[in-house]
């Protein structure tokens, strides 16, 4: 039998060792950030000790929000997963991930995200891959270049303007799923410097209003390795989003390669010559509910989307999701109700997941052994648990 572990919130005492046990695991310069050392609004950081009171484990709770069809719902997205190398394969991720998750629940989030180094553990947690927060790199000299538009202005952002680019990032992420909302308490701490983010902010405006935005990383050099990396670039009109990529057509002489994490679908990709781009990165994502009604409930829904099916849930991490359940949709909302039968739909939480997350359709699910059926039954009922569409993040943490 494996060692138990006691899993806690840190207290500020703690912080020294936690820092320490993230720098071995992660490889992390011995440079340490200021607010690794003080309590952090927003943030719930839970520690495994052994017997002797050892830290032998780590994970922080973040207390996002994130757009769900206009919706903001409550999330506790997961980082800084760490576990002594003495300690692995004892179960102390699943004990604090177990913790966290009760602790995530009791102040009512709903959803949670993550980035994995290796899924594997995550997935005996119940998580489940949901998307790929890419990065590529693109020929500067590719972007295609148009002439000015007498209808718009291009000047350099300041701290100033920094509001208005926050507003401008909802109005694209809002209507989208999965998109954090970059508001609330920890935002706000991080913010606090009110500095600019990167090196410049590149604004497009219409009539003295905002309406594109690149916010950018000069890099070094003016070679042919030398990279403008674009840490987003937001539109929400087409000749805004021709106007943004102009601008970072211009570097082409001194930035032969621009980097940036592209939106699908959004104004921007539109323009972007994504045929000859080259994956510089890519960081898969994984989600799974919290609490299932409230992730139902919390979220917006198509307005055509209309339905009812019921599915028996197992979550072994989470047993207040473990039940019957019938899903009810229509007129833009939607909410689960326990009921007192048995389903002919029994959903892994995983599935769940995957279905909330719209990565995949029901039958697939099915497929990968995370939705069971009674014969004859058709499992695409339960294709109105992902009638959202599919989510993407466009923030690592």
């Amino acid at each position: 039998m494996p060692d138990p572990v006691h899993v806690r919130e840190l207290s500020t005492d703690d912080l020294d060792a936690a820092w320490e046990l993230g720098r071995i695991a992660f490889g992390s310069a011995a440079e340490r950030h200021a607010s690794t050392t003080v309590a952090v609004p927003g943030m719930s950081r839970y520690g495994a000790f052994d017997d002797s009171g050892r830290l032998v484990g780590k994970a922080v709770d973040l207390h996002h929000d994130q757009w769900w069809s206009d919706r903001a719902v409550s999330a506790a997205d997961v980082a800084g997963v760490a576990v002594a190398p003495e300690a692995r394969g004892r179960g102390v991720a699943r004990a604090m991930l177990t913790a966290l998750l009760r602790g995530a629940h009791e102040r009512q989030a709903a959803v949670s995200a993550l980035y994995p180094t290796v899924a594997g553990p995550y997935r005996a947690c119940g998580w489940e891959a949901a998307g790929v927060l890419r990065t590529v790199d693109l020929a500067t000299a590719a972007l295609p270049r148009h002439r000015p538009s007498p209808d718009l202005t291009v000047r350099a952002g300041t701290v100033a303007d920094l509001p208005a680019v926050a507003d401008l990032y909802e109005r694209v992420a809002r209507h989208r799923n999965g998109m954090l909302t970059r508001r609330g308490e920890l935002y706000d701490f991080f913010a606090a410097d009110r500095g600019l983010p990167g090196d410049g902010v590149t604004l497009v405006e219409a009539d003295g209003e905002l309406v594109g935005y690149a916010t950018w990383q000069r890099g070094r050099g003016y070679g042919a390795d030398s990279v403008l990396t674009v840490d987003e670039a937001l539109a929400v009109t087409a000749e805004a989003a021709r106007e943004l990529v102009g601008v970072l057509g211009s570097w082409a002489s001194v930035a032969p390669t621009l980097r940036l994490c592209p939106l699908d679908g959004d104004a921007v990709s539109t323009v972007l010559p994504l045929e000859s781009a080259r994956d510089h990165e890519r960081d898969l994502w994984m989600h799974r509910p919290v609490d299932v009604a409230r992730a139902v409930s919390a979220r917006g829904w198509p307005t055509h989307a209309r339905g009812t099916v019921d599915f028996g849930l197992t979550d072994p991490l989470a047993e207040w999701n473990t039940g019957t359940w019938r899903l009810t949709v229509a007129d833009g909302a939607a909410e689960l109700t326990r009921i007192d039968a048995d389903a002919d739909l029994r959903l892994d939480v995983r599935g769940f997941a995957l279905l909330y997350a719209g990565a995949a359709q029901a039958r697939s699910v099915a497929q990968a052994g995370l939705l069971h059926h009674s014969p004859g039954v058709d499992p695409a009922a339960l294709d109105l648990l992902g009638a959202g569409g599919p989510a993407q993040l466009l923030d690592y943490f």
